[in-house]
């Protein structure tokens, strides 16, 4: 009798050393899961204050342009990764867009004013 108490004991060891492994795989996957999806939205963070920066020192640059300039760009065109609109709804305003062109969410927009050129009177 003693001997299949003895064996009755190993089995339910067995078992327990079983289950509780199955416990720990699991648990293990779920914490390398968890931190692939951890890393994986830091990347796309990331990449996306890095694309931020770049197209707000692009609007930085564009906000200082020049009359010339921004009548040259009238319109709405390709700017690289964006969109630029640039409008005049009257001859001293400039109204400036710019907008990411695989999402069309705009960005930044802003007002510039540009006084008229003054001609010389002879």
């Amino acid at each position: 009798m003693r001997n299949r108490e003895v064996a009755k004991r190993r089995g339910l060891v067995l078992l327990e050393v079983i289950v509780a492994l199955t416990i720990f795989s699991v648990a293990g996957v779920s914490v390398v899961t968890l931190a692939a999806s951890a890393l994986s939205a830091m990347t796309r963070a990331h990449r996306a204050d890095v694309a931020s920066q770049q197209a707000n020192h692009f609007f930085d640059a564009v906000s200082l342009w020049p009359r010339s300039d921004l009548d040259r760009h009238l319109g709405d065109r390709a700017e690289g990764p964006w969109r630029l609109r640039v409008g005049r709804p009257i001859p001293t305003l400039y109204v400036v867009s710019l907008r990411d062109s695989t999402t069309d969410r705009t960005l930044f927009a802003t007002s510039l004013f540009r006084s008229e050129a003054l001609h010389a009177v002879p």
